[in-house]
């Protein structure tokens, strides 16, 4: 039961925002362990190229779409509690399970161990690369498999416990956590795997979600059932248009098929779909960006200090949650409309990116800002863009929408990664020219030049399909 002590309001629900926080954070550590460890310890033993990763990396990022698709419908049929518990353990399961990858591979072409796989030569190599890429598929489509509910479901809680005009900067705060994630993987995971070796990186980064699992299970109860949660804090999140809880039960659910007649949905959809992959581009090959352009390993000091300042600078994204929040309370405009203001504003930062390449010929600070600007830029996007979704539609299909918009995301990192692990073996193999640079570098810059115009797009496509505010009706 709802305690219902009245008096000074509680503040229960940055407790719940604390655990998205931590959420995503162990998510994004997942995820980027493999990003953190394939150019310089996993490729040498299985003898990868560019290309292999980027199929890895792409596969991951088709299923996580897929998987959006389906996990927003299930968080909103299974409730975010049990949601979160069965999504934070599949994926925990599968970050772990990479670990056994080479096992795996030498016992099923019968070589000893890793010795046998570093060792092979001639065509060995490419059998050895390919059985081992199928391996680190399965437990990549585990991991997304896992990984595709945490959106969904932290932006569901997100619509439970807070009011419209403050759903941005609570999404840009737990989404943070993928910037604290993406800052303390380059510090730990190229240690551990340098020390340890590359399996422990992800035996030992796995296991933290299910320490997470326990908090869950004791911290979690909806709003109008948790104890600490009192009556002032209530009426604040249940403030939209007088929202009482016995609204919430008589809303009935969208039909699935329904979504994609509306025009919030497509809007929404070709948004994300056009920007996602800049990040993901950013989160899975800047390591190898790093040793490709300026021979700095991923162990190397300076390569992990790169990394670092480059999500550090990503941190100012949480005052771009801020953003509409300051705008809605001086000028009293619509949540939406504020949004887009906002968004309009965070378009133009990525446009710097196309700088990135040729300042890098100067210094390696120069790219690393850039992108740092642009992932900044991304994280306060996204969350506006998560947010979006709530704003416009009911809070029964919060879940669904915030899934299909991350299929969206998945859709554009799958092209983005596949696309770049066959350009980058292309550009070196032919030694390929693009506006004054050769082989990798000229592949890196191409990339660069479509980050730089992906948000001004995406805002585009979204104001064209949804040019004013217009809540979906079930």
């Amino acid at each position: 039961m709802q305690n219902n002590n009245s008096g000074k309001m509680t503040n229960y629900r940055w407790i719940i925002c604390g655990m998205l926080f931590l959420a995503t954070t162990i998510n994004y550590m997942d995820r980027q362990v493999l990003s953190l460890t394939w150019k310089d310890f996993i490729a040498p033993e299985f003898h990868w190229t560019d290309a292999d990763y980027g199929r890895i990396a792409a596969i991951f990022s088709i299923v996580y779409a897929i998987g959006n698709l389906f996990s927003g419908r299930f968080m909103d049929w299974i409730g975010t509690k049990k949601g979160y518990l069965w999504a934070i353990g599949i994926w925990s399961l599968g970050a772990c399970m990479h670990a056994f990858c080479g096992t795996a591979t030498a016992a099923w072409l019968g070589l000893d161990g890793k010795e046998g796989l570093l060792n092979a030569v001639g065509t060995s190599t490419a059998v050895i690369a390919s059985v081992s890429v199928w391996f680190f598929i399965v437990c990549r489509i585990v991991l997304g498999i896992g990984e595709s509910g945490n959106f969904p479901a932290a932006i569901k809680v997100t619509a439970e416990y807070f009011p419209k005009k403050d759903r941005a900067f609570s999404t840009s705060i737990f989404n943070s956590g993928s910037t604290i994630g993406a800052l303390i993987a380059p510090i730990c995971i190229p240690l551990i795997a340098k020390y340890y070796g590359w399996e422990m990186a992800f035996i030992i980064i796995g296991a933290i979600g299910f320490i997470w699992l326990g908090l869950w299970v004791f911290i979690y109860k909806k709003p109008e059932e948790c104890k600490g949660v009192n009556k002032a804090e209530l009426a604040y999140i249940q403030q939209d248009e007088g929202a009482v809880v016995e609204e919430e039960t008589d809303e009935k659910s969208i039909p699935f098929i329904k979504f994609f007649t509306f025009p919030q949905t497509w809007g929404i959809f070709l948004a994300k779909l056009f920007t996602d992959g800049v990040w993901w581009f950013f989160l899975f090959w800047t390591p190898a960006y790093i040793s490709d352009v300026y021979g700095l390993k991923s162990d190397n000091p300076t390569a992990m200090l790169l990394i670092f300042v480059l999500y550090a600078i990503t941190m100012l994204s949480i005052y771009g949650g801020k953003l509409p929040t300051i705008i809605i309370n001086k000028t009293g405009q619509l949540p939406y409309d504020a949004r887009l203001k906002a968004m309009f504003i965070f378009t133009l930062f990525p446009l710097l990116t196309i700088f990135a390449q040729p300042l890098g010929a100067y210094s390696y600070w120069f790219p690393i800002i850039l992108i740092g600007l642009a992932g900044a830029a991304h994280q306060s996007w996204s969350a506006n863009l998560f947010s979006v979704g709530s704003d416009l539609f009911p809070k029964k299909a919060v879940g669904t929408m915030t899934g299909i918009n991350g299929m969206a995301g998945g859709i554009g990192s799958f092209v983005i990664n596949w696309g770049s692990g066959l350009l980058f073996d292309y550009a070196d193999k032919t030694q390929m020219h693009f506006l004054g640079f050769t082989g990798k570098p000229a592949g890196y810059f191409i990339i660069f030049c479509y980050c730089a115009v992906a948000y001004l797009l995406g805002w585009i496509l979204l104001k064209a399909f949804v040019p004013k505010y217009k809540a979906v009706q079930g």
